[in-house]
């Protein structure tokens, strides 16, 4: 699932995005990041149809072997297991996966020259061979087939790799965030019946997280020029070219969460910043950001403008 990590880092792409284009629309830039955040979903449907579809073509590679010109006993006799996985026949049940299918249009994104070739891939490993011997049933283990599809073989494919990377441009970022989302929904179908199973949500409380990352964008651009002052304060000593820009919208989001959200502890705010700079910037980044973030701080705090509440807030 996205955490406020993943939403501070969708934040920070759209924020860049923005500085670096013309478009100076803020409706535009906001429409576009809240594009990004569904696009992490709708990847995760597209990965979920995927699996589906390697499902599938079980019983196509079987009717394809037992009509060819002189078939092997073996041939006549494929197994076909993997096409009536219990996971896949619930997921294929679920409302909620049916009505996202047709929303998202994966019905038109995988040709089957690829799912064949995942197949083929699937249909060589010893974990695929141990699991159609098997006389285990049990939900748990047909999890697992589908666990060792999503992460040694999807996960690992350059032409999976490539089809999702030409649709969504951020891919390579919000990959990672696949596994979690796919964890939680194996996890959540432990029921026999379709409509007690249920899809991983994107977000714990999308309604708290999208009043987050709006406010966040919104007032990071509005106070921008404003809150700039105070970096500049610090960094005086440094050449304007020489500090990377990343850094600069980093701090920049990270005053505008000390002094604009309440809620969220100093010292999460800092600490966050700290990390996607480690990700996002430069190596030496995170040991500037956080030196000139303490120096800001003090300032604010010495100026009264801190103003957190709850226990444990403020430090």
């Amino acid at each position: 699932m996205l955490n406020r990590r993943h939403l501070r880092v969708k934040v920070l792409q759209t924020v860049y995005a923005y500085q670096q284009s013309d478009d100076k629309n803020i409706n535009h830039a906001e429409k576009a990041l809240l594009k990004s955040v569904d696009q992490v979903y709708e990847m995760y449907i597209w990965v979920l149809a995927l699996l589906t579809e390697v499902a599938d073509y079980v019983i196509i590679d079987a009717e394809e072997r037992a009509n060819k010109y002189l078939p092997s006993e073996h041939d006549l006799n494929a197994n076909t297991r993997l096409a009536s996985n219990t996971f896949i026949e619930l997921l294929k049940l679920n409302e909620e996966f049916i009505g996202l299918s047709k929303k998202y249009k994966v019905d038109a994104v995988f040709d089957r020259e690829l799912i064949k070739s995942v197949f083929h891939i699937l249909k060589q490993s010893p974990e695929y061979t141990s699991y159609l011997d098997a006389e285990d049933r049990t939900l748990k283990t047909e999890k697992d087939i589908i666990k060792f599809i999503f992460k040694k073989i999807i996960l690992r494919s350059p032409a999976i790799e490539q089809v999702f990377e030409e649709h969504f441009i951020n891919w390579t970022t919000d990959k990672d965030v696949l596994q979690a989302l796919l964890a939680k929904t194996l996890k959540n179908f432990n029921s026999e019946d379709p409509e007690k199973n249920q899809l991983a949500p994107l977000c714990p409380n999308w309604t708290e997280d999208r009043a987050f990352i709006v406010d966040l964008f919104r007032l990071t651009i509005k106070h921008g020029d404003d809150y700039q002052r105070y970096i500049s304060g610090k960094t005086k000593n440094w050449e304007a070219d020489r500090i990377a820009l990343i850094d600069t919208l980093l701090m920049r989001m990270a005053i505008v969460e000390l002094l604009n959200f309440s809620s969220i502890p100093v010292k999460v705010t800092i600490n966050e910043y700290i990390e996607i700079s480690k990700e996002f910037s430069t190596p030496k980044s995170n040991s500037f950001i956080n030196g000139i973030l303490d120096k800001i701080l003090i300032e604010l705090q010495r100026e009264g403008k801190i103003r957190k509440f709850g226990r444990g807030l403020i430090g």
